[in-house]
């Protein structure tokens, strides 16, 4: 199966701005903040496709949690697909977000290359705006996360999930809660960020 997704990124995690993950002008960053990360991440296709599928339009929503202590700092996480795609819509995209398609699943995300647990995935109603500096996300009343504005600062902030090879821009995260399963928690006034993504495979 070929594929391949274009469109923009927006993620929020429990760490100090700027994230330890990125890196801050060309140089890597090291542990989370506070060693444990749990974030929300979400991307929004604006065209993409899994084989002969259409998967343009349809938002995906991802959320999860490691510890730097753990061996590997596996990832437990849960995925959203929005139930306003086709079954076949939402099949393509599940293989590719669980990196079962590889590609640049490989390469962008942690929990396909790492040791990880995937607790479910999730057909649900996902709202979501991307316009930068203005993002929010909500998955019912469980699941949301929204800007507060830019983080201050020159530095150039890159993140591997969207892509060191894109520009992004750094923010600041007004709140960001999950309430699922094993995942719970909430914060505000944490770190974010916004970019770009393309994937292939």
């Amino acid at each position: 199966m070929t594929w391949r997704l274009r469109g923009t990124y927006f993620e929020s995690c429990n760490c100090d701005p700027i994230c330890p993950c990125r890196r801050v002008d060309g140089t890597a960053g090291g542990r989370s903040t506070y060693g444990e990360c749990m974030g929300l991440l979400s991307w929004l296709i604006e065209e993409g496709y899994a084989e002969e599928t259409d998967v343009s339009g349809l938002p995906v929503a991802l959320a999860l949690r490691y510890s730097d202590d753990e061996p590997g700092s596996p990832w437990t996480w849960i995925l959203y697909l929005d139930e306003r795609g086709t079954e076949k819509q939402r099949a393509g995209l599940e293989a590719i977000f669980t990196g079962r398609l590889g590609g640049d699943a490989f390469n962008h995300f942690p929990w396909v290359w790492k040791e990880s647990e995937l607790v479910a995935v999730r057909t649900a109603d996902i709202e979501v705006e991307h316009t930068r500096r203005r993002q929010w996300l909500r998955i019912r009343d469980h699941v949301g996360m929204r800007i507060r504005g830019r983080y201050e600062g020159a530095a150039e902030v890159t993140c591997v999930i969207p892509g060191h090879d894109r520009t992004g821009e750094e923010l600041v995260a007004d709140e960001l809660f999950v309430e699922d399963g094993p995942l719970r928690f909430s914060f505000r006034g944490r770190c974010a960020y916004g970019s770009s993504f393309e994937y292939a495979g």
